[in-house]
């Protein structure tokens, strides 16, 4: 059996650290007068108490290092129960806010999706926005911290490539994760501190440059502003757009780099190939949009290259109205969101490192039809990519496409249009944002879909965040054999 005492006392801490954060917009909300201050505050003693007393049930058998198999359940735990208790001030504070809008809300803020059901953002309390930034912005640090300590070490979708000597078990690890989250969260607040000042220097407001730069580093994609980017002056779009490439950029590289080594970072095989692939993708819509209508090139550049990256790295941000640009210019973003941005930040999608693997697996296996007889090993940055990791990167790919088609079947079954449901699904499953079709045409968010679709949306964007194949594991019979 497992032994649940240890998963139960970090996820107890962190819903109770979660309850504490709470105080921030109730903060807000008295400084500026707003009644929904209590909303906050009834929903952060809540979530304390819960918390709390959930740890410390558990405490006596809290140990300093814990299995995979309860790394698993405690990955899976987290994302499960921080969006229930992040969506109380939604439900005590919002007007007419229904359960399953809420914990929608909450868990495409927190898995850092950035999908909304929420209709007249800019008609909301001051506090509701900034805590629809907070989720992203908590959601991202948590995200970057399991992508660094934990993916690893449970060899979820070839993640068992970054493994180092002598950091390969949860025993060694757990000793070193204080000392790595906390570098961690020294660089995730430098980037967020430098994006909201140059959002506030380039002509933001106050408010809106701080709840886009929590959403912007986190790569979450939440706005306070039901326009988004819409409006805002060119340079501010160009300020994202870099700030939504460092966002999506391996965080232990900014550690290396915090630790006297920039080396790493521009060696690094998949930042390389991310930035290529963002460049070519950026020049070729450019060149399409500025031939195909009457659109001056800056314009053009400027937009694709807001929306491709916001696309690519999951974040989410709009600056127009993408959906116009034409089919050759959608089926590129389509291609970008299911690739994604870097392993090891708090973007989603197959991950470069794992297509880059593919494509190399690719040309081996055509010199090894061309030439039978030649050696052809997969390499990644200079080392041998095992047997085991290439079947993990496969089996990963392949619950991918699996999970995006059950979703998308699934969804369009409630009674959702099949374009819609086709997008709902690799917008929910990317953890990307974007929407498009019929049903969302109205409002431009997704509160017209049936409350079955939301479930299916939900289940997709915990999926992504868990890379998938952490679900499937969870499910087998042998996961809770002793």
């Amino acid at each position: 059996m497992v032994d649940f005492r240890p998963v139960g006392y970090v996820i107890g801490l962190v819903i109770a650290a979660l309850g504490v954060m709470m105080f921030i917009p109730l903060t807000v909300d008295l400084a500026v007068g707003d009644d929904n201050a209590r909303a906050f505050g009834e929903a952060a003693v809540l979530t304390m108490i819960f918390g709390g007393l959930t740890s410390l049930a558990c405490q006596n058998r809290a140990r300093d290092s814990i299995s995979v198999r309860q790394a698993f359940l405690l990955t899976l735990g987290i994302w499960l129960f921080v969006p229930l208790f992040g969506a109380l001030p939604f439900v005590v504070g919002t007007p007419n806010v229904r359960l399953i809008d809420a914990y929608f809300e909450a868990a495409s803020g927190i898995t850092t999706t950035g999908a909304s059901v929420f209709v007249d953002v800019d008609q909301l309390p001051l506090g509701v926005n900034l805590w629809r930034a907070m989720l992203n912005w908590l959601g991202g640090l948590g995200i970057a911290f399991i992508a660094m300590i934990f993916l690893p070490i449970m060899r979820v979708g070839g993640m068992q490539f970054f493994r180092t000597e002598g950091f390969d078990t949860f025993g060694k690890a757990l000793p070193r994760a204080t000392d790595i989250a906390r570098q961690l969260f020294f660089v995730y607040v430098v980037l967020t501190t430098l994006c909201i000042l140059a959002y506030g220097t380039l002509g933001m407001g106050v408010f809106e440059a701080v709840a886009h730069g929590l959403a912007t580093i986190a790569t979450g994609g939440f706005s306070p502003r039901a326009a988004s980017f819409v409006g805002y002056p060119p340079a501010i779009e160009y300020a994202a757009s870099v700030f939504m490439v460092l966002g999506s950029l391996p965080y232990i590289r900014y550690v290396q780099l915090v630790n006297g080594s920039a080396g790493p970072l521009g060696r690094d095989p998949q930042v390389r190939a991310y930035l290529l692939w963002i460049g070519m993708a950026v020049a070729i819509v450019t060149i399409w949009r500025a031939t195909t209508s009457d659109q001056a090139i800056e314009p053009a550049f400027r937009e694709s290259l807001f929306n491709l990256i916001s696309i690519m790295s999951s974040t989410g941000f709009s600056s127009g109205s993408f959906s116009l640009w034409g089919s050759f210019a959608i089926i590129v973003g389509v291609w970008l969101g299911i690739i994604g941005a870097c392993s090891g930040s708090s973007a989603a999608g197959l991950s470069v490192f794992r297509v880059q693997i593919m494509l190399s697996a690719l040309l081996a296996e055509i010199r090894r039809i061309h030439m039978p007889h030649r050696l052809a090993p997969i390499k990644y940055d200079g080392r041998a990519v095992s047997g085991d990791t290439m079947d993990a990167i496969i089996l990963y790919l392949g619950a991918y496409i699996l999970g995006f088609g059950i979703i998308a079947e699934l969804i369009a079954e409630t009674g959702v249009d099949f374009e819609s449901a086709l997008f709902a699904a690799w917008t929910s499953i990317g953890n990307i944002g974007y929407g498009y079709g019929p049903l969302l045409a109205r409002t431009g968010t997704f509160v017209d879909f049936p409350d079955p679709a939301k479930v299916l949306m939900i289940m997709a964007m915990i999926m992504g965040r868990l890379s998938l194949l952490s679900v499937f594991v969870i499910a087998l019979p042998r996961f809770w054999r002793a």
